[in-house]
């Protein structure tokens, strides 16, 4: 956080709505609008330059949806706190979107004291889930989760990945282009349901797919 100040950026359609979140958090000492994205695109590109402490985030957007922005900018930087901000208690990207690395989940139509508390508590690291829709988190946690195959390529990627390797790195070694790598680390944190590197590592690591001391002399 720049000086006590809380660095906001708001992804959202809806421009009435971004308008309101602008006057009540105009009205907060301890919070400052940095940015302000449109759509999924915007969401990224904004989230990536300007750094915020906390991502306001639509799932429901153009271009992109929230759901893939989210997962990009989970996996791209680590250290932005995301809340999501829904309509509805039951949709059904909300375990999705806490399961690629959303730190709170808000309904929209939350009392003003919900909102600016978990906006606090989200900016401190920790977590944040609305009332209404905790129970439906906690019924989709006792669920088994079913992750989807990872190809070759992803594997030893994820492999590299768990021994400490940069994209940069990996790519080098599997004499493929970095861009690609990236492609590959996205499609293993969304297969897998994991918010960022080090759980893809912690990952690999649990399941024996590599050992801390592979590939040394």
């Amino acid at each position: 956080m720049t000086g006590n100040k809380i660095r906001i950026l708001i992804a959202d359609d809806q421009t009435l709505f971004r308008e309101g979140i602008k006057v009540l958090l105009a009205m907060q000492p301890d919070m400052e609008l940095v940015g302000e994205a449109a759509d999924g695109v915007e969401a990224i590109e904004l989230a990536c330059a300007l750094q915020p402490d906390v991502l306001l985030l639509d799932l429901k957007m153009p271009r992109k949806d929230g759901l893939a922005a989210l997962r990009e900018i989970a996996a791209r930087s680590p250290s932005i706190h995301i809340l999501v901000l829904t309509s509805f208690a039951d949709d059904e990207r909300m375990f999705p979107a806490v399961k690629s690395g959303a730190l709170g989940y808000l309904l929209k139509d939350a009392p003003r004291e919900q909102f600016l508390k978990a906006i606090r508590e989200v900016a401190e690291g920790r977590p944040f889930l609305y009332p209404a829709i905790a129970f439906q988190v906690l019924r989709e946690l006792n669920q088994p989760a079913v992750a989807d195959p990872l190809t070759e390529r992803e594997l030893e990627t994820l492999r590299l990945l768990a021994r400490g390797l940069s994209n940069l790195e990996i790519a080098e070694q599997l004499k493929i282009q970095e861009h690609t790598i990236g492609k590959y680390v996205s499609n293993i944190l969304i297969k897998l349901h994991l918010a960022n590197r080090t759980q893809a590592a912690l990952y690999a690591l649990r399941h024996k797919l590599t050992r801390l001391d592979d590939g040394e002399d």
